[in-house]
């Protein structure tokens, strides 16, 4: 197993990752790496990645369009109230059991926009770096551990669309998991449902929540102090700044993150919904029409490295997947197993599962690539439907969830590391990869047993 590129090159992508090194750099040498021990050879590697990189154009450009549609939602003054809201309470100077109640309905806020994110309002992770700077001077203030905060965001990120099938998670499960376990199981006799695959996840994502709670309760749970060489606002600062604030852009902006949402469930198409929202904003004087290049190239830079993580991310799949080094760690991994070895075999193919995604990073990418492999395996040592479905799910979420190159744990470090005291491989990366890789694969292999 140690000498498949698969199993190499993800190795040296963590280990570049951990050492701090970019993670696209980490991407591009991991690539490299299993390309020449793949036997493509320097020049068909190469090509290979450049030509891969095509791949996740189509996300870069999702995340440009809602890095723009972030920047008007911030316009309108709505994170500016909210922000006020919480420092003017805060402001109070609450102490004992006070302050901790405080601090989780913090972090009970921030999930909640998690999840709206993915399920409610269609924005996914372009409102972490509008919402949570605001917040850093209140976090520093309860001595949050911030390691606490990526993991809130990561679970409302990861967990609701694995589980729930609407906005983000109606894409997720029907338009890919759905279909893609249908196409490969259609010659095998299987064929599943919406409703199938939210029964058999639920047995993971309950894992994740147990793991949610041991950060925010027992791992991260102690205070933690952040050395900020910035002055924090006060109260009377952002009461000053949020003064001009309109009531009826507020009403605007509601308006046009409802139509929003309704656009991208109807059309299944972010960059056409969050267009519209950015013309609504135009139209209604969120920002003049003439400011739009500005808009947009704010919605870039809050974006672009997570845009460029994704582009890398594909160039690195489209190498991986022509190394022929996934089928050969699933055929190592099955060969001699049975039906009777269905405990092992479950275990096994969420561990490849997890090899495969850490380095794409994504689920909605590496599900083709996995149902294509696991679903006829599965059928033949002997799972059920539910089963096969739930080992599926859970090995793609397994990108998502502690990736380095996930848009997942690069979303949280964008929102959190706006003063330089977040690292995002040692304070994002691996707190999820703990908290809810590591549930995942135990909470999947339960639900492979049972289900």
């Amino acid at each position: 197993m140690l000498t498949n590129a698969v199993v190499i090159s993800i190795i040296v992508l963590l280990a570049l990752s951990l050492l701090r090194i970019n993670v696209v750099i980490a991407l591009i040498i991991a690539a490299l790496t299993a390309g020449l021990t793949g036997g493509l050879g320097i020049s068909k590697t190469i090509e290979t990645f450049t030509g891969g990189l095509g791949g996740g154009a189509e996300v870069a450009m999702n995340y440009a369009i809602l890095g723009a549609f972030a920047v008007a939602i911030s316009k309108s003054g709505i994170t500016d109230l909210l922000a006020y809201k919480v420092i003017k309470r805060l402001g109070k100077t609450p102490s004992g059991q006070s302050v901790s109640g405080f601090k989780y309905f913090i972090l009970a806020v921030l999930l909640a926009f998690a999840i709206s994110s993915q399920n409610l309002l269609p924005v996914h992770i372009a409102f972490i770096p509008i919402v949570v700077p605001p917040l850093l001077s209140i976090f520093n203030r309860l001595k949050i551990d911030r390691r606490a905060v990526a993991c809130v965001l990561t679970f409302g990120l990861t967990a609701t669309y694995m589980y729930l099938p609407v906005g983000f998670g109606k894409i997720f499960i029907e338009s890919i998991l759905v279909k893609n376990i249908n196409e490969a199981g259609a010659s095998l006799g299987l064929h599943t449902s919406v409703s199938e695959v939210s029964m058999a996840m639920t047995i993971p994502v309950i894992g994740m929540a147990l793991g949610l709670l041991t950060a925010i309760f027992i791992t991260y749970r102690k205070p933690r102090e952040y050395i900020v060489q910035t002055a924090e606002p006060t109260t009377a600062d952002i009461e000053q700044h949020i003064a001009n604030i309109k009531p009826f852009h507020i009403w605007v902006s509601l308006a046009a993150i409802i139509i929003t949402f309704a656009l991208q469930l109807f059309t299944s198409s972010t960059i056409i919904a969050g267009l519209a929202g950015l013309v609504i904003f135009a139209i209604f004087g969120i920002f003049r029409l003439k400011e739009s290049n500005d808009i947009f190239q704010q919605g870039l830079r809050l974006m672009a490295m997570i845009g460029f993580v994704m582009i890398a991310a594909s160039g690195f799949a489209a190498v991986i997947n022509a190394t022929g080094g996934v089928n050969e760690l699933v055929n190592t991994f099955s060969q001699g197993l049975g039906q009777d070895n269905k405990g092992l075999a479950a275990l096994l193919m969420l561990i490849v599962g997890l090899f495969i995604t850490m380095g794409i990073g994504s689920s909605f990418s590496t599900v083709p690539i996995i149902t294509s492999i696991y679903v006829p395996l599965c059928l033949a040592v002997g799972f059920s439907p539910l089963a096969t479905v739930s080992i599926v799910g859970v090995s793609a979420a397994l990108g998502d969830a502690g990736s380095p190159a996930s848009d997942s744990t690069l979303g949280p470090t964008s929102g959190l590391n706006v003063d330089g005291k977040h690292d995002h491989i040692w304070d994002s990366v691996v707190p999820t990869f703990i908290h809810y890789n590591i549930p995942l694969i135990i909470f999947g292999w339960i639900a492979a047993m049972t289900l």
